[in-house]
């Protein structure tokens, strides 16, 4: 709903459809998957206090709230602006007026990286789809083990650009394996702790990766 580093929006019609009612991210961030299949059962939960808190902000908010918030230039220096601003109000502007970025910045990216002004308006529009969303600050450990449709989007093993990127690997591979119902794990190809299969290749800024999937019905 709002840009996020390791946001899968571009590629999520890749990954299989959800054969379950519930779905279930325990490493949401922007929640693309359950975002695609909004209309559905779903449970998202972060870790990163700034990100749930969004979520719940937005949950309760109406368009109008978001659409009154102050547009950003380009290369535009934030930080002693906009104080009048709810704590959760200035952390979305910072996420969107740097895309990718994993966490809130202060100054708005150039070009096609600030992407603020017209994320507002896209965001407004789209608030029904998260009002029945149940919305969860924990450690993924800490979710009921349901059947559902897992999808799983941990921060990538050799990626450590994230507010909280300490994961015990092998841990969170016994937690994939053990999950009850479809399981979808995310990856990098460069990624050596489950049996990855390859699923789209990605063009970035300075290189290409590819992206690989683990998958059980």
């Amino acid at each position: 709903m709002w840009s996020y580093y390791g946001r899968k929006k571009k590629i999520i019609k890749k990954y299989p459809k959800p054969i379950y009612s519930k779905i279930i991210e325990p490493f949401a961030g922007t929640a693309s998957y359950a975002y695609q299949y909004w209309e559905n059962d779903i449970i998202i939960c972060d870790i990163y206090e700034k990100i749930v808190k969004i979520w719940k902000y937005l949950q309760q908010a109406r368009p109008s709230d978001i659409l009154k918030l102050p547009d950003v230039e380009n290369a535009e220096y934030i930080k002693d602006k906009h104080q009048w601003l709810c704590d959760e109000e200035r952390w979305l502007i910072g996420f969107c007026i740097n895309n990718a970025s994993p966490m809130p910045k202060h100054t708005a990216g150039r070009m096609n990286f600030n992407s603020w002004n017209r994320d507002k308006k896209y965001i407004s529009e789209n608030l029904y789809k998260i009002k029945h969303w149940q919305i969860v600050q924990d450690d993924y450990r800490n979710l009921k083990n349901e059947i559902a449709t897992w999808f799983i989007d941990a921060p990538y093993q050799f990626q450590k650009l994230y507010v909280h990127n300490k994961i015990d690997y092998n841990s969170l591979k016994d937690y994939c394996l053990s999950r009850n119902g479809q399981v979808i794990v995310c990856e990098n190809s460069s990624a050596n702790w489950m049996d990855f299969t390859p699923l789209v290749k990605l063009s970035g800024q300075r290189t290409k990766t590819l992206e690989v999937m683990w998958y059980r019905e």
